[in-house]
């Protein structure tokens, strides 16, 4: 290390690139994975109780999962805050910016649970819950919003580590979460000793308590790392809103996609929504390997954005697409490779006719989907969120018009729903890349 050397110019990207994505990436994508494995596992267990427990679970997970997912643009605003101000060496503006995110999601997630503990009954209607299932999923939704401040906490505590470049700490709090989960599943749903059997009740609590376990040792982290602050500006508070709105539209613009292009594969029939039920799940766990290095290329970007030496945040970007494109390509071999095992296992007989073109449509895809993931990533970094709200505007405004043309009275007309998604994801790719090469428009990646 040379006497007069800056923090960013000792970062260990310099010197190992390669390795430093990965080391970052991998705790990212095993934390990621946490989640849904977990999932899982309540499925597993809740469907002991039957069909009727099983349904109201995924219409309480269905409407808790799309709120809390709202949430997300405080983990992106302040992970990229965090890793800019870290860049430029301002360690004392973290606590503010760690703090107000806090403060911000605990007021809206205590706001959304006045309204949605009264209106759970509504919400669960609105998902299609009737009889039974409508009491389970009101019952699942009110208790699992005793744990929304904690699940927010959690949220902005994972941008925060993640900005810091802290990714191994947010890796051991969410596998920690989870952990009491699975442990707490069992006891809660069918009893234990002096505990009652709680049904898909004790699914709900198993989660909330769990975590309140996690925000805690968030909350602790975050103190002992960085300090928490009392004080709130009420003009940091209202730019964060303004880039949560950005970021919240973009998301809304992404889901009104999916879910359209879920109503026209249901249109067609049961046989083409099952096919696109089975394709669309594995798709979206593919996206979790390359939103690891997304989450990576954000925070390293941030970092040497907010230092000020963009030429290397170009390298991380160039590097950082390199190893989301061969993960890209790695995934688009696999998914091909196991196109038999997939039908065989999760296919029903009656849907097996259409599953194989749409499934190598979806496999053949996965190389650009790893870039648009990638530059999503790279964006974040500069906080260029208004430039990713447009470009997610106006390719679902492209990729809606697509689906509108696809011929709903015939289920041989699934592949192209898929031929619509891929022109959807191929929109949002040349938009992220063109943004970064050349750097059209504004991009502060444009070479001067």
């Amino acid at each position: 290390m040379k006497p007069g050397q800056s923090t960013a110019e000792r970062h260990p990207f310099l010197r190992k690139p390669n390795r430093t994505i990965l080391t970052l990436s991998l705790p990212i994508l095993l934390s990621l994975i946490a989640e849904p494995l977990t999932g899982l596992v309540d499925t597993a267990f809740v469907a002991q109780l039957g069909a009727e427990p099983l349904a109201a679970l995924g219409v309480g997970t269905g409407a808790l999962g799309s709120v809390f997912w709202l949430f997300g643009f405080l983990a992106t605003a302040t992970q990229t805050d965090v890793a800019q101000a870290i860049g430029r060496g301002a360690t004392k503006t973290v606590s503010k910016l760690i703090s107000l995110a806090l403060v911000v999601g605990v007021i809206i997630s205590l706001a959304l649970y006045v309204l949605l503990f009264a209106g759970a009954k509504l919400a669960s209607s609105l998902l299609g819950a009737e009889g039974a299932v409508l009491g389970y999923a009101a019952q699942y939704i009110q208790l699992r919003l005793l744990g929304g401040p904690a699940v927010i906490i959690v949220i902005v505590g994972f941008g925060a580590l993640r900005g810091a470049q802290d990714m191994r700490r947010a890796l051991w709090i969410a596998l920690g979460i989870n952990l009491v989960n699975i442990v707490l599943d069992p006891v809660l749903i069918f009893g234990w000793q002096f505990v009652p059997a709680l049904g898909v009740a004790g699914a709900a609590l198993a989660s909330s308590v769990s975590h309140w376990l996690g925000a805690a040792w968030m909350l602790w982290e975050l103190e002992r790392r960085h300090g928490l602050r009392g004080e709130i500006s009420l003009r940091d508070g209202g730019r964060l809103l303004r880039v949560g709105g950005d970021l919240v539209v973009r998301s809304g613009a992404l889901t009104l996609f999916l879910l359209a292009a879920t109503r026209v594969a249901n249109q067609m029939g049961a046989e083409a929504g099952a096919a696109h039920q089975v394709i669309r799940q594995v798709w979206f766990f593919t996206a979790l390997f390359v939103e690891a290095f997304a989450t990576t290329a954000q925070s390293l970007v941030g970092y040497f954005y907010g230092s000020g030496q963009m030429p290397i945040a170009r390298r991380v970007a160039i590097s950082t697409m390199r190893w989301s494109l061969g993960a890209g390509v790695g995934l688009m071999l696999i998914m091909l490779a196991a196109t038999p095992a997939v039908a065989r296992a999760f296919v029903p007989l009656e849907a097996a006719f259409l599953f194989t073109l749409p499934w190598v449509i979806a496999a053949l895809s996965q190389p650009l989907n790893a870039l648009a993931f990638i530059t999503d990533g790279i964006h974040w970094g500069t906080s260029d969120y208004g430039f990713l709200r447009n470009a997610m505007l106006l390719a679902t405004g492209c990729g809606l018009l697509g689906l509108q043309l696809v011929n709903t009275d015939s289920a041989e007309s699934f592949s192209a729903v898929w031929l619509a998604t891929v022109g959807w994801i191929a929109m949002r790719t040349i938009w992220g890349v063109l943004r970064v090469f050349p750097g059209i428009g504004r991009s502060p990646f444009r070479a001067n």
